[in-house]
């Protein structure tokens, strides 16, 4: 059964949270909007009563924690803050970009434009807080598209 007459309304509230997140401050380092864009993505499997497509997102954002974590762990890259030696890849980014990368290779690219624009926000951030180098974001980002793309096939009906 497809609800896709409701799928713009949802798809527009999301839009918003995640076009007007509030003001950038110091405080805000992308992390509500990392948590955010898999959250729509998860719950609109529930949404849409889209059983395979919520097994496709297990592997996808499995796999790209699991490649992301490792990468950290293998590469040992100081931040720009000093904090740690966890920045490369970035983990908020990649995180975020497979979000939306699930909504767009799933349920198409006009669903997830607001989503993709929520996760490049995520990645300024990153860069803007001194969390992350401008590459840690891109590969971060390439990591949870990629990821996305690999394990997820296009729902019925949506192209």
């Amino acid at each position: 059964m497809y609800r896709t007459a409701s799928l713009p309304g949802m798809v527009l509230l999301t839009g918003l949270f995640l076009l007007f997140p509030g003001s950038a401050s110091a405080e805000d380092d992308g992390s509500f909007m990392r948590t955010l864009i898999p959250a729509v993505a998860y719950g609109t499997t529930f949404y849409m009563h889209d059983r395979d497509g919520r097994m496709q997102f297990y592997k996808s954002f499995f796999t790209n924690l699991g490649t992301t974590y490792a990468l950290k762990a293998l590469i040992s890259k100081e931040r720009p803050n000093g904090e740690d030696d966890n920045s490369f890849p970035s983990g908020h980014t990649s995180v975020a970009f497979q979000g939306a990368a699930f909504i767009h290779k799933r349920y198409g690219l006009k669903w997830a434009a607001a989503a993709y624009a929520g996760a490049a926000y995520v990645g300024w951030r990153r860069v803007d807080t001194d969390n992350h180098y401008t590459v840690d974001v891109v590969a971060g980002a390439a990591i949870g598209i990629a990821s996305s793309f690999i394990f997820t096939k296009p729902y019925r009906g949506f192209e």
